[in-house]
């Protein structure tokens, strides 16, 4: 996980919204621990002023899936960077495409930059489903089993 240029750690979901109102664009996203359930990550993604947070699961066989929209079939990937990948295109039960990745080293793209582009080297809440967010001050965070990690990154 630590190789993905988007994944922002054990930051809070207060600390994940802020960084994305700072960028400010619909399909801003970043990748951060869970602050409610061990093992999890969230995907946040900015749309109209409000951050989704979509958490990212394991499954017994390796594979990662996203909780989102009910209704959506629920699609594995062997890797988060496909998972993302994936979410880049339209209407995948998302509130939108994930376009402009927000890296841990620079917090925030400037509005020149093209979407897409997440998989360079580097890079939910307590419901089941999707959650709307408001930016709020930073909050505690969780630890993370590196070796657990660095299998998600193939």
């Amino acid at each position: 996980m630590e190789n993905l240029s988007v994944y922002h750690g054990p930051i809070g979901k207060e600390e994940g919204e802020r960084r994305l109102g700072q960028d400010g664009r619909d399909g801003c996203y970043l990748l951060r621990d869970s602050d409610s359930v061990p093992g999890v990550y969230c995907l946040c993604v900015l749309c109209s002023g409000f951050v989704y947070t979509y958490r990212l699961h394991k499954n017994d066989a390796g594979s990662w899936a996203a909780e989102t929209t009910p209704g959506v079939q629920k699609r594995y990937f062997r890797q988060i960077k496909n998972l993302i990948a994936a979410f880049q295109k339209p209407g995948q039960g998302i509130a939108v495409p994930l376009l402009f990745p927000v890296t841990a080293q620079r917090r925030a793209h400037t509005h020149t930059e093209t979407p897409g582009n997440s998989l360079s080297p580097t890079h939910s809440g307590p419901d089941a489903y999707p959650q709307q967010r408001t930016p709020r001050a930073a909050q505690g965070h969780k630890n993370r089993n590196k070796k657990e990690l660095q299998q998600a990154l193939g």
